[in-house]
C-alpha cells in the first residue's frame, strides 16, 4: 500500500522531469571540479550527493506545489484530474513526502559540507515560496526560474565550499531559460487565471505578447551562456553546446503559436528534455578536453 502511494506520488510530481535542471547543476559541479580538480573517489562521492540533494530538494517543492495548489487545480478543467484533487493520494501522505523529502535534502546538503547546510533552509523557503507567487505577482514565471537556476550556483558551492561569482551566468541563464518555457506553459491557463485572477504574463499582457516574451528570455538565455564561455575561458564543444541549446529553442518556439497551443506538451516537456540533456553532453566533454590553460 504504502509503495503504490509512492508511486503515486512520484507521477504527481512527474519525477522523471527532474532531467530539466540536474545537468545544469552537474555542469556547475564539473566547471567547479576543473577550475581545481580533486580525486576520482571524491569526484564520484560529490557528484552523488549533489544528485541527492536535487532529487530531494525538487521532489518537496514539487509536493508541496501541489499541495498549496489543490483547490486551484480542482477548479481548473486542465488539472482537476491530478491525484489529490481526484482523491488518489490524500494530503496526509503528500505531507508525509514534502517532510521526508526534505530531510534528503538537508542530509545531503550537510554532508557536502558547512556551507551548504547553512544555505540549505534559504533554498528551501525559496523553492517553497514560488508556490504562492502566482496569487500576487506576475514575476512568478521568474521566481520558478530562479527556483532552478540556483541549482548549478549550490552545486559549485558543493565542490569548492565558496561562490564564484562567474557561476552565477549559468544560473541566470537557466533562470531565463525556466521563466521562458514556463511563461509558454502558462498560455495554457490564460482563461483559467484571467477567471481566478492569478497573476501571470500571459493574463497580464495577453498570450501573443506573452510568447514574444519567452522568446526574449530565451534570447537572454543564449547570451549568458555565452557570457559563461568566455568568462571560464571554455572551447568549441561549449560553444557548440550554446548552439545548439539556440537551435532547439528556435524550434520550440515554433510549436506554439498564439491561436495553436495543441503543442505546448511537446515545446514544454520533449524539447526542454533534450534542451538540458545535449547542453551538458556539449560542455562536459568540453570541460574534460578543454583544461584551463590548454
Amino acid at each position: 500500500m504504502i509503495l503504490k502511494r509512492l508511486r503515486l506520488t512520484l507521477e504527481m510530481i512527474k519525477f522523471e522531469h527532474s532531467v530539466f535542471a540536474l545537468p545544469f547543476a552537474l555542469t556547475g559541479a564539473l566547471l567547479a571540479f576543473r577550475e581545481a580538480p580533486f580525486p576520482g573517489r571524491l569526484v564520484a562521492l560529490k557528484l552523488a550527493w549533489i544528485v541527492a540533494a536535487m532529487v530531494g530538494a525538487r521532489s518537496a517543492a514539487m509536493a508541496f506545489n501541489r499541495l498549496v495548489d489543490a483547490d486551484l487545480d480542482a477548479r481548473n478543467p486542465r488539472t482537476k484530474g491530478r491525484h489529490l484533487p481526484t482523491g488518489l493520494l490524500s494530503r496526509g501522505f503528500a505531507w508525509a513526502f514534502v517532510t521526508a523529502s526534505s530531510a534528503v535534502f538537508l542530509f545531503a546538503a550537510g554532508a557536502l559540507n558547512r556551507l551548504c547546510l547553512r544555505l540549505a533552509p534559504v533554498v528551501l523557503v525559496i523553492l517553497f515560496g514560488y508556490s504562492f507567487t502566482k496569487r500576487f505577482t506576475s514575476f512568478s514565471h521568474i521566481v520558478l526560474g530562479f527556483s532552478l537556476g540556483i541549482a548549478p550556483a549550490a552545486a559549485w558551492i558543493a565542490v569548492r565550499g565558496s561562490l564564484d561569482p562567474r557561476i552565477l551566468w549559468l544560473t541566470a541563464a537557466v533562470t531565463l531559460w525556466t521563466g521562458g518555457f514556463d511563461v509558454i506553459y502558462a498560455c495554457q491557463d490564460y482563461e483559467f487565471d484571467c477567471a481566478e485572477a492569478l497573476c501571470s504574463v500571459p493574463r497580464a499582457l495577453g498570450v501573443a505578447a506573452a510568447l514574444r516574451i519567452a522568446r526574449l528570455l530565451h534570447a537572454l538565455m543564449v547570451g549568458c551562456l555565452l557570457a559563461l564561455v568566455f568568462a571560464l575561458h571554455l572551447g568549441a564543444l561549449a560553444l557548440a553546446g550554446v548552439a545548439a541549446v539556440a537551435a532547439l529553442l528556435y524550434y520550440e518556439h515554433t510549436l506554439v503559436k498564439p491561436n495553436d497551443l495543441s503543442r505546448v506538451d511537446a515545446a514544454f516537456f520533449t524539447m526542454n528534455g533534450w534542451v538540458s540533456v545535449l547542453f551538458f553532453v556539449f560542455w562536459a566533454a568540453d570541460i574534460f578536453l578543454h583544461k584551463p590553460g590548454a
